[in-house]
């Protein structure tokens, strides 16, 4: 039977489980590292624009959880997928959105995509959406049973309101409708803005799972 070279072997024992650890630890770094380079990233909640869905912890304005929601943006999925309407997203804000708040454009925002490229949005005097798709002459409401009733009549600031999507751009809205700085403000996002999807939240522990 062969027998393979086993370097550690030469190690005196005190040594050698050390060696073991700082090895499997450098090891997980190191994966940790390549999946958050290519795969997915971790991200933190700090702001109630996506409340319910996502929380962030009180006592800031509009949170409703105990401690910021973690998620996971997926970004291999872009490389090979459209974006697709009702995906929450993660994102550079453009420039424009310095107007939320300074220092704000060119950061990250998660937000929910509601328009696509070259469709029209609209948003009625009850704070329903609707959207025209290109060429279309009609309208049709988008259904959204993740915005409460209050949330959604509490958005009087973009009543009677339409935007046109310009070409390779998106369209986000947060779920908090009435405490939400978004497209309908500071315009759509360019498609290489987009990070990924949320695909998971993995904290805090009561609230595992997908947003």
């Amino acid at each position: 039977m062969r027998v393979l070279n086993r370097p550690l072997s030469r190690i005196p024992q005190p040594w050698r489980k050390l060696v073991d650890w700082v090895v499997t630890i450098c090891v997980a770094i190191a994966t940790v590292l390549i999946f958050e380079a290519g795969v997915a990233q971790p991200y933190r909640v700090p702001t109630s624009s996506m409340e319910n869905t996502l929380n962030c912890a009180r006592p800031r304005a509009g949170c409703l959880g105990s401690s910021d929601d973690r998620v996971l943006a997926l970004k291999l999925e872009y490389d090979f997928e459209t974006p697709r309407r009702g995906q929450v997203v993660v994102f550079t804000a453009p420039s424009s959105a310095s107007t939320c708040g300074a220092g704000d454009g060119g950061t990250t925002f998660v937000k929910r995509l509601i328009g696509l490229p070259g469709e029209a949005v609209h948003e009625n005097r009850q704070g329903f959406i609707s959207i025209q798709r290109p060429g279309s002459r009609t309208w049709f409401r988008l259904s959204e049973p993740y915005v409460p009733r209050q949330d959604r009549l509490s958005d009087l600031k973009h009543f009677n309101t339409t935007w046109r999507v310009p070409q390779g751009k998106y369209f986000t809205i947060g779920d908090n409708r009435g405490g939400s700085c978004d497209s309908r403000d500071w315009g759509a996002v360019p498609r290489a803005s987009l990070i990924g999807p949320v695909v998971f939240r993995y904290w805090p522990p009561d609230r595992i799972g997908f947003p």
